[in-house]
């Protein structure tokens, strides 16, 4: 039983082995694996692919050997939507297992205070820290994370700080784009559910909506327009007071899946086919958008995507600057309008009532 365990143990793949796949030095390996910038991008893919290839994992000691003791990186979250969580903390656990780093997931309580979390993250050795919506726009937090000084990136926000990194899509573009799809299709009268008032990716998307309509010569109404929270129950507060209205909308754009999913549903309890009598769509792509029928037209904000890009860019700029933050850096992804079956042209005919 000892020699198959020794010739086990023989077989697991070495930085050695990565080294000669690559064709270069063992050193260039230990350099990509914590990454160090010095490492030219050609050479850092080439390692890449031979680690991959092999599926090879640093050891605790070889990274600590490398690198110094391993890198610690929280995410903090506060988040009533559980797909968008979901989404956000996949992302962000499959790129700390690609960096080789612990993630240390907190949740950060009604009940607590901002002075408190922080405290708690400073004991924990906590290197940086990760912040999703709606704590990307928390100054308290993001002063009280400056004050300490651990370095932080933001995530999703509408207008992140310009001396802190951030990760995000363009908001405004997005809304608008999905704005002139509902016209392109026939829609005049569209009614919009706002996001958190607390959150400047709600006001970015309000903007991007009213902006096409300004575009195409359509009056925004302020009867077609109620504020939610990004929470489903919103939504559905939201929807009822829009198609209250003497006049209801066609077209319903949502800030995002939950309130939209909650508008499809006041639809159905009044007898209103979607998209038939009414078009629904909604914003980020979430599961829940392909969980309801009809499945929702949205935009796909690549949240996943979002989530590894910035656990990855904060390892980086740890590692580069030796544990200290590094320049800000702002990285904006691509999003997408997906369409589903919750839109179509207005009816002609008049509704069943």
């Amino acid at each position: 039983m000892e020699n198959r365990v020794s010739r086990r143990q023989r077989n697991v793949p070495t930085i050695n082995d990565v080294a000669k796949q690559a064709g270069v030095s063992p050193m260039t390996v230990s350099r990509v694996i914590n990454g160090e910038q010095v490492v030219r991008a050609a050479t850092r893919e080439k390692v890449e692919k031979a680690i991959a290839a092999l599926n090879y994992a640093p050891s605790a000691a070889a990274r600590s050997l490398a690198g110094g003791e391993e890198t610690r990186i929280g995410l903090l979250y506060s988040n009533p939507s559980s797909s968008y969580l979901s989404e956000f903390l996949m992302g962000s656990l499959d790129q700390a297992s690609r960096s080789n780093v612990h993630i240390v997931v907190e949740k950060f309580a009604d009940d607590m205070s901002v002075e408190m979390v922080v405290k708690h993250l400073q004991r924990g050795r906590i290197d940086g820290i990760v912040l999703p919506p709606p704590l990307c726009d928390s100054e308290e937090m993001l002063e009280a994370l400056r004050a300490a000084s651990i370095p932080t990136i933001v995530v999703a926000s509408g207008q992140p700080p310009k001396d802190i990194s951030a990760v995000s899509i363009d908001d405004h573009d997005a809304a608008y784009a999905m704005t002139r799809h509902l016209i392109a299709l026939g829609h005049q009268r569209i009614g919009f559910i706002k996001g958190n008032p607390d959150q400047s990716a709600s006001d970015r998307r309000f903007e991007g909506y009213a902006a096409a309509l300004a575009e195409a010569g359509i009056a925004a109404e302020i009867i077609l327009i109620e504020q939610g929270y990004f929470t489903y129950r919103s939504g559905l507060d939201a929807a009822e007071k829009i198609l209250d209205l003497p006049v209801p909308p066609t077209a319903i754009f949502a800030s995002n899946d939950d309130m939209a999913a909650a508008t499809v549903a006041v639809a159905h309890r009044r007898g209103l086919d979607v998209p038939g009598d009414l078009t629904v769509c909604g914003f980020d792509d979430t599961p829940l958008a392909t969980t309801i029928w009809p499945e929702l037209t949205t935009i796909h904000q690549p949240i996943s995507d979002m989530s590894r890009a910035a656990v990855d860019l904060l390892v980086r700029q740890l590692r580069a600057r030796g544990g200290k933050a590094g320049e800000p850096n702002h990285m904006l992804l691509d999003y997408q309008l997906v369409r589903r079956q919750s839109d179509a042209a207005p009816r002609k005919r008049p509704r069943q009532g």
